[in-house]
């Protein structure tokens, strides 16, 4: 029996609006889970890479690729590329543990160093096998650093008052509404010093360093790659090439091993929203999460 006008019509609709039912949901599944995009790992002969770029703020995408890794036999080694003026104090601890975890487990960890791999960026590496680095790159910094923004003067142009209710004298301290009492200065140093009390004893724990050498080294200042193996703070200089084959040498790996790594598995908003704002998806991730103790590089001019 053939369709009256109207039926088609009818139809005709209900065929579209089923189309965009299924493209709606098309696209909700890709907003919220996206591709996953992990590379597969085949038998034998693999060098694993894992990046460190930029502040490190978080440890746990690190982290997971470190212990993956770790734990899957398809992998012979694994290569540490750090180009990072270094971030969170926690944060860089957590991958220095997991870096002597894989280590310790007879699985060779090698550090190429880029550009940067400074204090947050050279803890992390200290454990590795083999640290590696470029005869300019920037490195060291070993030191803490806590930085305090003061706008009590500028709210009172404005006329903006600050009331503050707290427990304890300390609650406020590094308060950006007041300036620091001598005390709190005091306090903010001990625990400072502490810190960087952990950071000198891993430096010469891992580097087997007299501890005096290390606290000598340890004065917040950069060394060149060059520099730096003079110093005996890496173990030789090359560039991720040659890193790369120091760690493929190290897994008992003959001829050009195989390189994995991990694929960022972003979803279609991840997509939209960096083509949007660029740069501020970076910021926002990164600079915003970090603490105010860190074991970062100063940046110049800032």
């Amino acid at each position: 029996m053939a369709l009256s006008r109207s039926g088609k019509w009818a139809l005709g609709i209900l065929g579209a609006l089923f189309i965009l039912f299924i493209f709606f949901w098309v696209i909700v599944i890709l907003f919220l889970t996206g591709v996953d995009d992990t590379t597969r790992i085949s038998r034998g002969n693999n060098v694993a890479v894992v990046e460190i770029n930029g502040v490190i703020a978080e440890s746990e995408k690190v982290v997971r690729q470190i212990k993956r890794y770790r734990e899957n036999r398809n992998v012979d080694a694994i290569l540490l590329r750090v180009d990072s003026p270094g971030g969170g104090v926690a944060a860089s601890q957590e991958i220095y543990e997991e870096v002597k975890k894989t280590v310790d487990s007879d699985k060779p960890v090698v550090v190429s160093m880029g550009a940067v791999a400074a204090s947050g960026g050279y803890y992390v590496s200290l454990p590795a096998s083999s640290i590696v680095a470029n005869p300019g790159t920037i490195t060291g910094s070993v030191g803490v650093i806590s930085q305090f923004i003061h706008i009590e003067e500028m709210l009172d142009k404005l006329g903006i008052d600050v009331t503050t209710i707290k427990t304890g004298r300390y609650k406020d301290s590094g308060s950006s509404f007041r300036e620091m009492e001598e005390f709190e200065k005091s306090y903010w140093q001990d625990l400072m010093d502490d810190v960087y009390e952990q950071f000198v004893t891993a430096v010469a724990s891992a580097r087997e360093f007299e501890l005096d050498l290390a606290y000598e080294l340890a004065e917040g200042k950069i060394y060149t790659g060059r520099q730096a193996y003079e110093l005996g703070l890496i173990d030789t200089l090359g560039t991720y090439e040659d890193a790369i084959r120091i760690a493929a040498d190290l897994g008992g790996i003959e001829g050009d091993p195989e390189i994995i790594r991990e694929r960022p598995r972003r979803t279609f908003w991840d997509s939209f929203f960096t083509s949007v704002f660029g740069d501020y998806v970076d910021v926002r991730e990164k600079y915003l999460k970090l603490p105010a103790v860190q074991y970062r590089m100063p940046e110049p001019n800032k």
